[in-house]
């Protein structure tokens, strides 16, 4: 089973109704639920992520999704500057944030060379596949 389809079927399990699933494909076994979370601590000697609240706005544009299923960060490292602030104007093809999916970092690129309105999550957070992560207005 390739990445994108994992990405794919835990998309899809996001988005639906089931409580849980297990599929199994030869040796590989893959199983998803819902329900209480135990949240995990930081590792030892890791600093705990800083969270911003983010205030949802409720204007429209033209907006950067995520590409896959993952873990948002708004900069390259936690004591380093965020990728892009509101009001930034970008290139078309740099990076506005990284997202964290099984270990592994992708970064998200500009789509035009834009004006970014808005980080519509905050630093840390989940990012579901589809998911608006910028709002931006093209040059």
């Amino acid at each position: 089973m390739t990445n994108q389809e994992l990405y794919d079927l835990m998309a899809r399990f996001d988005r639906s109704t089931l409580q849980s699933l297990k599929l199994s494909k030869g040796d590989f076994t893959i199983e998803l639920s819902r329900g209480a979370a135990v949240p995990m601590g930081p590792a030892a000697g890791a600093p705990a992520p800083v969270l911003a609240a983010v205030p949802v706005q409720e204007e429209e544009g033209p907006t950067v999704s995520a590409p896959l299923v993952g873990t948002f960060y708004a900069a390259p490292a936690p004591d380093q500057p965020p990728f892009v602030s509101p009001g930034d104007r970008v290139q078309k093809g740099q990076t506005l944030c990284l997202l964290e999916a099984m270990k592994t970092m992708v970064e998200v690129p500009a789509p035009c060379d834009c004006v970014i309105e808005a980080v519509l999550k905050a630093n840390g957070e989940l990012a579901a596949f589809g998911e608006a992560l910028m709002r931006y207005k093209p040059c």
